[in-house]
């Protein structure tokens, strides 16, 4: 029986890595708003060819829109001004 709530098939790649690990990994320093968008567009490229497919690659372009719009707000910002 699959467990729909702890390990979605949807979710799980090769040797076991789930989208969740990869987003622990490879988050960085990224916070708030970016690293929600970031690690969205990563989920929905990861599980695209198991669930929702070109949907869910368009899911990960607008979230990648989103974080895009948050890195150039956060250049403007007067902390990263010369």
């Amino acid at each position: 029986m699959t467990d729909n709530i702890n390990n979605p098939s949807h979710y799980q790649g090769a040797n076991d890595l789930e989208a969740i690990d990869v987003v622990h990994n490879f988050v960085g320093n990224l916070f708030g708003a970016s690293a929600f968008f970031w690690g969205n567009a990563i989920k929905y490229m990861l599980r695209f060819q198991k669930k929702n497919g070109l949907e869910g690659l368009k899911k990960a372009r607008k979230n990648l829109d989103w974080l895009i719009e948050e890195m150039e707000k956060d250049l403007k910002s007067p902390i990263h001004k010369d």
